[in-house]
């Protein structure tokens, strides 16, 4: 029997190259220590690796929290399809944080630390513990997955009969180290950027991380569609960038509102570096998402919604940079004549680690039922309009049949 060569395509080259550059990058940082590998000192001992891989990261994965808390706690049935792929996407988030925090620490080998010499009033001890604890409950929530796959009938019963527990549980933790990471900046509001710090970061860190979390579910649904023909009714993708919407307005209604408390809109109108990357911030994260959803005969199929929550996404990942970079910046040049910028070998760990996480969700979607068959839509054209017409379908037509797969 003849073997099948796997069939090479540029984004597989891509992908091999990125992961091979990655390997190269963590001999050096592991062979020869942080001085070689990165541009931290010790008076920026923070970079890359816990403003993107570790504090975004845990961002962008929170899509967990979110859709399991609205289909088990709020019992809206009709989202249950997306839980899957949003689990999957918070379990490899949370997974490769990890792996990112394990090129940060000085020491690595050490992290288990945490866990005998416990400092109950540390933020640090609490996020360590969370994320532990939470990557454990995910594990057990994407486990039926795995199940199913492999017809371990007795185990998946016992899981599912944990589920509502598991997901509170998650759903608690989730709370508790999302808003502890903007804690983790509280201790220093001599050093941050007025726009950035905020007695409210604990609580703009976790409502943006409910947005984002949906953001990433539409992402991932359409790129899915694109590699494998898996994909989301439109319809749900729809309702999700709504919920992701309005929670965006509150969101930026409640940073409005503490600027106007803390006397710093003035400084909306200085020209510097922090002010036109809070225009990129707001920009990407509200402005252009408002505007592409509500581009008539567009916003609402499957390309706008993807460039929507896109931009959304981009404009998190921006705002997760600004606070834990950009921010303290004009601290460093003043004080101490000295700013940051990753090395070549920060950013090739960076990339790696994000190609790691799209080659395993593909590898997972591929091999394992993601996204169950009876609730997939069945694609044509992924930029397909809205069906607009006022008359049913007849049963038996084309559309009846498309429909209903």
């Amino acid at each position: 029997m003849k073997l099948a060569m796997p069939r090479i395509t540029f984004w597989k080259v891509t992908a091999a190259v990125f992961l091979l550059g990655g390997l190269a990058a963590t001999i050096v940082r592991f062979g020869w220590g942080l001085g070689a590998a990165t541009n931290l000192t010790d008076i920026t001992p923070w970079g890359l690796w816990i403003g993107f891989d570790v504090v975004t990261g845990v961002g962008l994965a929170a899509g967990g929290f979110t859709l399991a808390g609205i289909v088990y706690i709020f019992h809206l049935e009709r989202f249950k399809p997306i839980v899957r792929p949003a689990i999957l996407t918070a379990f490899l988030g949370y997974s490769l944080v990890i792996v990112g925090l394990m090129f940060d620490l000085g020491r690595p080998w050490a992290i288990w630390h945490a866990l005998i010499y416990q400092n109950p009033h540390s933020v640090l001890f609490e996020v360590a513990m969370c994320v532990m604890l939470y990557t454990t409950v995910l594990a057990l929530e994407f486990s039926p997955v795995v199940l199913e796959r492999f017809k371990l009938h007795r185990a998946l019963k016992f899981v599912k009969a944990i589920t509502i527990p598991l997901i509170v549980l998650g759903i608690l933790l989730s709370m508790l180290h999302q808003s502890s990471l903007g804690s983790l900046y509280l201790i220093v509001p001599q050093k941050m950027h007025p726009f950035w710090y905020s007695p409210m970061l604990p609580v703009f860190f976790f409502v943006s991380a409910v947005a984002v979390g949906l953001g990433m579910t539409i992402v991932e649904s359409y790129l899915s569609a694109r590699a494998f023909g898996k994909t989301l009714e439109t319809p749900l993708l729809r309702d999700l960038a709504r919920i992701m919407l309005g929670v965006l307005l509150v969101y930026f209604t409640m940073r409005g509102i503490d600027l106007l408390r803390r006397d710093a809109l003035h400084l909306l109108f200085e020209p510097s570096f922090e002010t036109s990357m809070l225009y990129l911030e707001v920009s990407l994260m509200l402005i252009i998402p408002l505007l592409l959803f509500n581009i008539r005969g567009w916003g609402q199929t499957r390309v706008g919604l993807f460039f929507t929550a896109f931009s959304m996404v981009l404009g998190f990942v921006t705002n997760r940079l600004n606070v834990t970079l950009t921010s303290l910046e004009s601290y460093y040049r003043e004080n101490f004549g000295t700013s940051y910028f990753p090395s070549a070998g920060e950013l090739i760990v960076t990339i790696s680690i994000v190609t790691a996480g799209f080659v395993l969700f593909a590898l997972a979607v591929k091999y394992l039922p993601i996204f169950p068959e009876h609730e997939e839509e069945t694609v044509l054209r992924i930029g397909d309009a809205p069906d607009r017409s006022s008359a049913p379908p007849l049963e038996g037509t084309p559309a009846a049949e498309l429909r209903r797969h």
